[in-house]
Formats: C-alpha cells, structure tokens, sequence
C-alpha cells in the first residue's frame, strides 16, 4: 500500500481486517466479513485523522479480490502472521514498504458479522514522513445492507474526488494499464 498515512491506513483499515502492512495473508486465515455496508473510523497516534469515517459495500468476494489485488502490488513481507486465540486474532507482520521497514503487531477482537475493533503498533524504520511509530484504534460497524444504487467495492470517504470511488473498478483499470504497458 502507497501510504498517505490517515486516508491510506483508513482505506486499508476498511478493505480488510487485517490493514496495510498485514494484508497478503492467505484467505482461509483472516475472517471474512459480513456481506453490506460497514463503516470504518480509525485514529492513528501521530498522524492527522480524516474527518468523517468510510463506508464501503462488500459482498462476499471484495475481501479476498482486494487482498490478492494488494497482496500482489503491496509491502513486500517477510515475515506475516494473522492467528486466532480464542475470541482474539494476532497479527504481526515485518514488511518493506518503499525504502522504510513496517513492522505491525495487534490484536482484533469483536464480530466480524457486526463489528470489530483493532488496536495495532506500527512501527518505521527509517521513519515515513517524520513518523517512526504509531498507535492506531479502528472501529468497524456492520451498517445493513448496502444503500439502493451502490454495488460491492463502492468506498464512501471525505477527501476522495466525488467522495466516492469503486475499488473493484480501480483494480480492473490498473490490470488493464498494466497489461497495456507489457
């Protein structure tokens, strides 16, 4: 993930449980989250918040396309871990993100059908814009059903151009660019 560090932790925060550097974990590990519209609210330690939280409407294949999506063109990991205990999951992760070494350790807990909370250390070495560490809380609710007119993929969040886009169509378009380069 290209950091921003507020919009892209809160982007990454919403798209799986499991956010920015923790994401290629394999699709049977991480918990899936209900089908809907979730909002997301997160505030990192050290970083501006955006104002407002994101919504986003999934169905049951927008977790695993964006995890593979990101997975594939994100941190590179060497070390990732994403586990149960009990009514918990642990993450822990050693990636490199541009030039900076990202390394993630936190703890889920709540329902993914409804709501869960993650509380995570980050840590920069060398820093990312002047940030070494951080601390972040994220909060995610199941909404309902997703609003009339949207469809899976669909990201309501202050500061994007419209206040919207879809990253289903986002990923479609880079492949397209991508393969249109080779």
């Amino acid at each position: 993930m290209r950091l921003h560090l507020s919009l892209g932790a809160a982007f990454c925060a919403l798209c799986l449980p499991a956010f920015s550097p923790v994401l290629p974990a394999a699709a049977d590990e991480t918990p899936r989250r209900k089908p809907g519209l979730w909002r997301m609210e997160h505030v990192m330690q050290g970083a501006p918040s955006p104002s407002g939280g994101v919504e986003m409407c999934i169905d049951e294949k927008t977790d695993d396309i964006m995890r593979q999506n990101i997975g594939e063109n994100g941190p590179k990991c060497e070390k990732l871990s994403f586990t149960r205990d009990g009514d918990k999951y642990r993450v822990s992760s050693v990636c490199k993100l541009d030039k900076s070494v990202t390394k993630t350790e936190g703890v889920f807990t709540g329902s993914f059908d409804s709501a869960y909370r993650g509380e995570l250390h980050i840590t920069y070495t060398p820093p990312i814009h002047n940030l070494a560490s951080a601390d972040m809380v994220l909060e995610a609710k199941w909404l309902g059903p997703c609003k009339p007119g949207q469809k899976p993929g669909d990201i309501v969040m202050p500061g994007l151009p419209g206040g919207q886009m879809n990253m289903q169509e986002l990923i479609k378009k880079r492949e397209q660019l991508r393969k249109g380069a080779q």
